[in-house]
């Protein structure tokens, strides 16, 4: 059988795959996993305590129940902190010293998905190791707790949010010895367009308490708009209210508010590897940059690791996903990481990546630089890429196919140091993602069609 957990949590079609049944089979194993003794160091004495979150599809409505049913039945508190951003979640997690957090969302899944993943004491992604524990147990009967062992679930939204979001002010406008709030976005007019997902309370508020003058856009979630036209995967609105309204810049966020892509005074997109890049760089200026690296994915575009080095910057790099990118940083003692897509963390102030505190920093640094968004991401060009997916294939056999590997080999040293090619099976599907970078666009689709075709004719299935 394959799998149940997949590269973030267990995600599918709600009420199909995602069932009421399964988040409560998850529940009952995850507490039995999570609130094993032998990981209580450091935990107070008493009650055992989880809390939950979710994004604002409507199928989070049964199996926030169906999940908080199996957590309370396996002896746990359980904290619902309601509709709030997957590292409000991780954030509360961490300090409200819950043994474990949970997160319902599907993140920039449309809307009929749904997912949940989990957090261990701390605040961090689970390793793959108690997802399998989880797993293991998925289902099983054990010797549940009775009477005054049972669990309570308690709703605590606005709470759990207003936690949050003073986090989230804080990073950037620490309150003053007379215990007022600074305002060091003052004069910054931004466009927020929040997916009609998690973060369309949060994002909105916390900019505004920095002082920003916030013109919001997808903040009416009705269970049903998730994602929809809207958000970083559908930035097009976002890019147009900036234009119109004269806006300094625009940030999008995700449905779970995990990532966050930025668009500057011109409209024109700012990727993740170009926010990773101006944030690296503000660090090392700041010294609290540690190592002077940056985690990157495999995905990342050669030219802000080129425009890194220029600046005395070191990238390491890691497989795609935001949990391997964390994995690296803890494993180094690093600062900051994230992917193109826009999941940035910051260990300085974050276990997970956070859409809206990418947002803030992103902010600030416009502002204490002096400078525009556009000045700012010029500094980090891309060069010109190419992604082509290929179908049908044995995807396994990319990495061992002589022919393929070949076929690898010819085009990287045509490029040299001027671009780079890469294979990717796909986690989820029968297809083998091909992507080149190269000097000039022409030659980046070049590149990469005359290695599609390979991967086409050698591994067909």
């Amino acid at each position: 059988m394959p799998r149940l957990f997949g590269t973030d949590g267990v995600r599918g079609l709600a009420n199909r795959y995602l069932t009421a049944r399964l988040a409560l089979d998850l529940g009952d194993a995850a507490v039995r996993v999570l609130g094993n003794s032998a990981v209580r160091e450091g935990l107070p004495e008493g009650r055992r305590r989880a809390l939950i979150g979710r994004d604002t599809r409507v199928s989070g409505d049964f199996l926030a129940s169906a999940l908080c049913a199996g957590m309370s039945a396996g002896g746990f508190d359980v904290i619902d902190a309601g509709i709030i951003p997957t590292p409000g979640v991780a954030f509360l997690t961490s300090v409200l010293n819950v043994e474990m957090g949970a997160v319902i969302s599907a993140s920039h899944n449309p809307m009929p998905d749904n997912g949940i993943k989990f957090f261990a004491h701390g605040g961090f992604k689970l390793p793959d190791s108690k997802e399998d524990d989880i797993e293991a147990v998925l289902g099983q009967d054990w010797d549940r707790p009775t009477g005054a062992g049972v669990g309570r679930v308690s709703h605590e939204t606005v709470t759990a949010t207003n936690l949050y979001i003073d986090h989230l002010v804080s990073t950037i406008a620490p309150l003053n010895p007379d215990k007022t709030q600074p305002k060091p976005l003052r004069g910054l007019k931004i466009v927020a367009d929040c997916a009609n997902g998690a973060t369309s309370v949060v994002a909105p508020e916390a900019l505004r308490r920095a002082g920003a003058e916030v013109l919001v856009i997808n903040a009416s979630p009705d269970g049903y708009n998730i994602n929809k036209n809207a958000g970083s995967t559908h930035p097009e609105q976002l890019q147009a209210m900036v234009k119109a309204t004269d806006a300094v810049m625009g940030v999008a966020f995700d449905g779970d508010a995990d990532r966050c892509l930025a668009v500057d005074e011109d409209g024109n997109m700012v990727n993740g590897d170009q926010i990773m890049g101006i944030l690296a760089r503000a660090k090392k200026e700041a010294g609290k940059l540690a190592d002077n690296t940056l985690v990157v994915t495999v995905m990342s575009n050669l030219g802000l690791k080129l425009a890194l080095k220029d600046m005395g910057i070191k990238t390491v790099q890691t497989a795609v996903g935001d949990r391997y990118v964390l994995e690296e940083m803890l494993r180094g003692g690093y600062t900051l990481g994230g992917e193109q897509s826009g999941h940035v963390i910051n260990r300085e102030f974050a276990t997970t990546g956070d859409g809206t505190l990418t947002a803030l920093t992103l902010c600030n640094e416009v502002v204490k630089s002096g400078k525009s968004l556009k000045q700012l991401a010029a500094d980090f060009p891309q060069l010109p890429q190419q992604l082509v997916n290929v179908p049908n294939v044995d995807k396994m056999a990319a990495t061992t196919n002589a022919a393929v590997q070949a076929a690898v080999d010819k085009e990287s040293k045509l490029l040299g140091d001027t671009g780079r090619v890469l294979l990717r099976p796909s986690g989820t599907e029968p297809l083998v993602r091909v992507m080149a970078e190269a000097a000039t666009q022409q030659q980046a689709d070049e590149v990469c069609d005359r290695l599609a075709k390979v991967v086409a004719d050698e591994l067909a299935l």
